[in-house]
């Protein structure tokens, strides 16, 4: 445990992560990713470029300073760091070494002047501390995911069973265990993470299943991103019967069970989650309103199989909205972007109930702020960032 002192001095230096911690942090990443190749496959290169990794990593940096004596207060923010580390596979080894590159960060940055012994020296702890907490529950979980039905422990390979073009855009794969075992249950609206090796360099990714794992299969549907290194190697390198290294489901945005409607709002590759959230609901006589939103139909992906399920499942409401009519695919319900007054009318007319939504970031502010307008109680709408996390305006 911190000393009194340790903690004062750490939230001493909030002012200073305030208005410099993202310059911090990107020093410390350079730093780093430069020094310790070995930890190079932990971190999306694309995410690092754009400052999304640095920025949402300065902001983690931040909020543990300042709660530093309320460490309870950041209970959701440590279960999604623990999650997406148990989904790349951080493990205790990994932790010295970012610890050292933050405290040289620290020292560098602030200079002797500000990181004085006394500094470095509380940081140092509450880096101990923080390690030692992060540790603990990634352990626990990598123990528990070992040791359940169809569980396992690191990389498993897997064989590309099916490989299904679901748009212009998106690719889905199935896979299926090399060694024709079973697979570990995953929660509605989790994910798995994957161990590439491209041009000799391995990297790691994680992308939502879109399917229930029910099957002794899981299914993935990725979007092929411009100048996206892994998206791009799916799509055009993986083929059926292909091998493939997974790693357990993780995540925790996840559906819960729950008797209130549920809606599912999402934005182009942002429905591959709720399609797993979509298929779990309709197991019960839970309503479901589905609202989607794409740039047009050719990038719309999974329609027909909605459209299905909505002719099977009377308690499922559907609703489609495009950006612009491409002239060609079905028509949408809304062609423009998803407006105050268009969601109000897709909404359940009593507002107490489940929102889930995830998409491009724009996307998800404006549907938050609507969701928030229409009454829907904030602390029951959830969403995900595919990525690093930051903040939604």
């Amino acid at each position: 445990m911190l000393s009194v002192q340790d903690r004062a001095i750490v939230k001493s230096t909030v002012p200073l992560l305030e208005s410099g911690g993202e310059a911090l942090i990107t020093h410390f990443y350079r730093m780093m990713l430069s020094e310790y190749p070995e930890v190079r496959p932990l971190f999306n290169q694309a995410h690092q470029a754009s400052g999304d990794q640095p920025r949402a990593l300065a902001n983690g940096v931040l909020m543990y300073a300042r709660h530093i004596d309320q460490l309870d207060q950041l209970g959701d923010l440590v279960a999604k760091i623990i999650n997406k580390h148990v989904a790349l596979q951080i493990l205790p080894e990994h932790y010295p070494i970012v610890g050292a590159c933050l405290l040289r960060a620290i020292s560098e940055v602030l200079g002797e002047e500000i990181a004085t012994p006394e500094v470095m020296s509380a940081w140092g702890a509450a880096y101990g501390q923080l390690a030692d907490i992060l540790i603990g529950a990634e352990g626990a979980i990598y123990d528990q995911k070992e040791q359940a039905v169809g569980g396992w422990r690191g990389a498993r390979e897997f064989i590309v069973a099916a490989k299904v073009e679901e748009s212009a855009e998106i690719i889905s794969f199935y896979f299926e265990p090399a060694d024709k075992g079973p697979i570990l249950a995953a929660e509605p609206g989790q994910y798995i993470g994957m161990k590439l090796i491209l041009d000799g360099e391995e990297i790691r990714r994680n992308y939502s299943l879109s399917a229930l794992a029910n099957k002794g299969q899981y299914r993935i549907s990725v979007k092929r991103e411009p100048g996206g290194r892994a998206s791009n190697h799916l799509h055009d390198q993986l083929h059926v019967g292909a091998s493939i290294q997974l790693f357990p489901p993780s995540g925790e945005f996840t559906l819960t069970a729950s008797e209130k409607p549920l809606v599912l709002i999402s934005g182009g590759v942002g429905i591959t989650p709720t399609l797993a959230m979509l298929e779990a609901a309709l197991e019960t006589e839970r309503p479901v309103h589905f609202i989607h939103c794409a740039r047009n139909g050719s990038v719309h992906a999974f329609r027909d199989w909605v459209d299905g399920l909505a002719a099977r499942h009377p308690q499922l409401k559907r609703f489609y909205c495009y950006a612009d009519d491409d002239g060609v695919s079905p028509a949408a319900d809304k062609v423009g972007l998803l407006s105050l007054e268009q969601l109000g009318e897709w909404l359940p007319e009593q507002r107490d109930v489940d929102a889930y939504f995830l998409g491009p970031k724009g996307f998800m502010g404006a549907i938050k702020r609507h969701l928030k307008a229409l009454g829907v109680p904030e602390k029951q709408s959830r969403y995900e960032f595919f990525g690093p996390a930051s903040a939604l305006e």
